[in-house]
């Protein structure tokens, strides 16, 4: 069954409640921006959560959407409501394919997950590495032509890897060079997404100091990788 595409002024005012970093925050404001959708956006400490907060999160995270009154949480089903109520939509349409897309946009939760255990690695973190590097070629392997996932159009897919990639620019800034180098296709798309506007504009200017200051503050392996000096 088709849902019903509603004119942007039906749509009750929307508030999208977020943190600095999190890449889960900015695939809802990457699909907004493609909706061209105004919206308010507040971004809270998840350190010391303000009290209004804990009462609106079941789940203690980011990113909430408020819908008027109402409160939505949890980015796929977010995005999934933005772009089955704004127009225009985001493809495929088809549903098998539409399925699939979602199959991969899981992926890239997994992949967040792997970058995770990478930068908060209290040992040698090489093992972490060698598990994200196996995620990224199973993708090299199942992207298409580019310039995007599955061609020329940006899809809802495109907005979950955009913040992913911001990563690898801030590990190779600090001389990692490694997780791309053999991908060329992901090297790609990641170019394309990075020079889209609604991904550029997901973050704030000062996210990429942002970043490595969180990295920094980890006490991990990739801490102490911040500390030393590296070669461009």
């Amino acid at each position: 069954m088709k849902h019903a595409i509603c004119p942007i002024d039906d749509i009750p005012s929307l508030t999208l409640v977020s943190h600095h970093l999190c890449p889960y925050v900015q695939r809802a404001a990457i699909v907004l921006a493609e909706k061209s959708r105004p919206h308010e956006r507040i971004a809270v400490d998840l350190s010391a959560k303000p009290d209004w907060f804990q009462r609106l999160s079941p789940l203690g995270k980011v990113p909430l959407l408020l819908v008027g009154d109402a409160v939505l949480f949890e980015s796929a089903v977010i995005c999934d409501f933005l772009d089955e109520t704004l127009a225009p939509r985001l493809p495929p349409e088809e549903g098998l394919e539409r399925a699939r897309h979602r199959a991969w946009i899981e992926y890239g939760s997994a992949i967040l997950n792997d970058i995770a255990r990478f930068y908060t690695a209290d040992g040698e973190a090489s093992f972490a590495q060698r598990r994200l590097h196996g995620k990224l070629e199973w993708l090299e392997r199942h992207l298409g032509g580019g310039p995007y996932f599955a061609g020329l159009r940006f899809h809802l897919v495109d907005a979950v890897y955009g913040p992913i990639f911001r990563y690898f620019d801030t590990f190779e800034a600090i001389g990692l060079r490694d997780f791309l180098a053999d991908l060329p296709k992901l090297d790609a798309w990641r170019g394309a997404l990075a020079a889209r506007p609604s991904v550029a504009g997901a973050v704030a200017p000062d996210y990429a100091e942002r970043l490595s200051h969180f990295l920094a503050a980890r006490r991990a392996h990739l801490s102490r990788l911040m500390a030393q000096p590296h070669r461009d």
